[in-house]
């Protein structure tokens, strides 16, 4: 009978697989993963990525088990271990979802072309997007630069697939190898994030359809509303289930039609409606970075690689450390190094702070959030940087420079957000909570806040970091 590897990447499910259910069709299957530490250069998972990435590896086992299978695990180039794994399973065939990373499309080319000249069968399928990116243009032939075109183009495109069931028992190979049964590859057992990942959550297939499910039972219709609270649990957070493919996006877009029909799902203003676009979102991410390979480590507008950017180590390390002086900003940046993860709207607070505030390079704040974020998506994570440089694809306004007190008392009204994440400041009013140096100091003395001791001073002030923003991209202004 013949056998198929799998090879699973950022496909960690069982359900809509569509490279697991075409290698059922054929016979024998031998899933596996393969730890690459070599084609992704920088973009190799980083500190909490990688420790969601075992964790799922190790949900995917026990869900492959229940099934008759086992998950094989390799490390090292993935040529040289699916050929290892190929003679182990005694496979003729191997088969993939399609990953479109620049670096992953061009290893998937050559390990197919090296597959198939050594006699395999080699498939790949779409997995992990609504569309591929090939298939949404404008009516020129061209990509899209804008996003709203780019949504309004996917909603009159034919609905995606619906997807696919769980093949009910996977035939394993005849073979017993134990050869490739260590799943972990990364420890983080010493991170000083692991307590706090482990407490805010739970990786897996199984977790991703249960967190889903709450969303669009408990969230869904008030989600246009309250989806920019940091201070309210009325986001999905189903961020990084989507980006190791716990879920997919058909499972998602889906889900809320089935819940609530066409008509409602698509009602203008909805929760609904937004969050079906905040998946096109994420599908802009990968059409941008399919057309623009280049973006993660260039700007796409060209004046920018001439930026004055200031290049200040001190400046960055207090953004990064929750230093800065501004409490949405600090607990923000406390938020993602406890949780690995960081609600939309503070990034883009946080996000504009570095930039703009400290006027910092933007690959600083992107490669941070890489190592820190449990949802690092190559894609998502360097449109929503090059958004808020402004240098990228459907660009932020150079002009709109966040003023952190303004969004903090917007969107945290209460400050029950900058209360959890910075308790030092829990006891000020919400008058001054935003803006503790903005405060009498018989109100510090009676919250306990010694402005520079029990929590820092501003490292930078508003007005004049916003001025000197302004003139810094005026001088780049009208460059092609």
């Amino acid at each position: 009978m013949p056998t198929t590897l799998v090879w699973f990447r950022q496909d960690l499910r069982l359900a809509d697989n569509p490279a697991l259910v075409e290698a059922t069709k054929r016979g024998a299957v031998q899933p596996v993963y393969i730890h690459d530490q070599s084609s992704p250069g920088p973009w190799r998972p980083g500190g909490a990525s990688g420790w969601w990435l075992d964790r799922s590896l190790e949900r995917l086992d026990l869900a492959l088990r229940e099934r008759g299978s086992a998950l094989w695990v390799g490390a090292g180039d993935p040529l040289d271990v699916l050929m290892a794994m190929a003679a182990a399973a005694e496979a003729d065939a191997v088969t993939w979802n399609r990953c479109y990373e620049p670096f992953a499309i061009e290893r998937d080319q050559g390990i197919k072309e090296a597959l198939k000249a050594r006699g395999f069968e080699v498939w790949s399928s779409n997995g992990a997007l609504l569309f591929e990116p090939w298939t949404v243009a404008t009516k020129g032939g061209d990509p899209y630069q804008v996003y709203t075109p780019f949504a309004r183009a996917c909603f009159e495109k034919s609905a995606p697939l619906r997807p696919l069931t769980v093949p009910d028992r996977l035939l394993p190979p005849k073979v017993d190898s134990t050869a490739f049964c260590r799943i972990s590859n990364h420890d983080a057992s010493t991170a000083d994030w692991t307590a706090g990942l482990q407490a805010a959550w739970s990786p897996g297939e199984v977790f991703a359809i249960n967190r889903l499910e709450r969303f669009l039972e408990d969230n869904l219709e008030d989600y246009g509303d309250k989806r920019n609270r940091p201070d309210l649990a009325a986001t999905s957070r189903l961020s990084p289930h989507l980006h190791w493919g716990e879920l997919s996006p058909r499972q998602a877009w889906h889900a809320v039609f089935d819940t609530l029909g066409r008509d409602r799902a698509l009602s203008p203003g909805s929760g609904s409606e937004t969050f079906l676009k905040e998946l096109l979102w994420r599908e802009f991410g990968y059409h941008i970075l399919y057309h623009f390979p280049h973006l993660p480590q260039a700007p796409l507008k060209p004046a920018f690689a001439g930026f004055p950017w200031a290049d200040d180590k001190d400046a960055r390390n207090a953004w990064r450390f929750a230093r800065t002086g501004y409490p949405i900003v600090d607990a923000g940046m406390r938020e993602l190094r406890t949780t690995g993860w960081m609600h939309n709207r503070v990034r883009m607070i946080t996000g504009s702070f570095l930039v703009k505030h400290l006027l910092e390079d933007w690959q600083h704040g992107a490669a941070w959030f890489w190592d820190n974020l449990v949802d690092a998506d190559l894609a998502s994570n360097t449109l929503g940087w090059q958004w808020v440089a402004g240098c990228g694809p459907d660009a932020a306004p150079y002009f709109r420079v966040f003023n952190p007190v303004l969004q903090g008392e917007k969107f945290d009204p209460e400050g029950a957000y900058v209360r959890h994440w910075v308790p030092e400041l829990a006891d000020l009013p919400n008058k001054v909570l935003h803006s503790p140096f903005q405060a009498p100091p018989e109100v510090l003395a009676k919250a306990g806040v010694q402005l520079g001791k029990t929590y820092p001073k501003p490292i930078v002030e508003h007005k004049r970091a916003r001025q000197r923003a302004l003139d810094a991209f005026a001088a780049i202004k009208g460059r092609s």
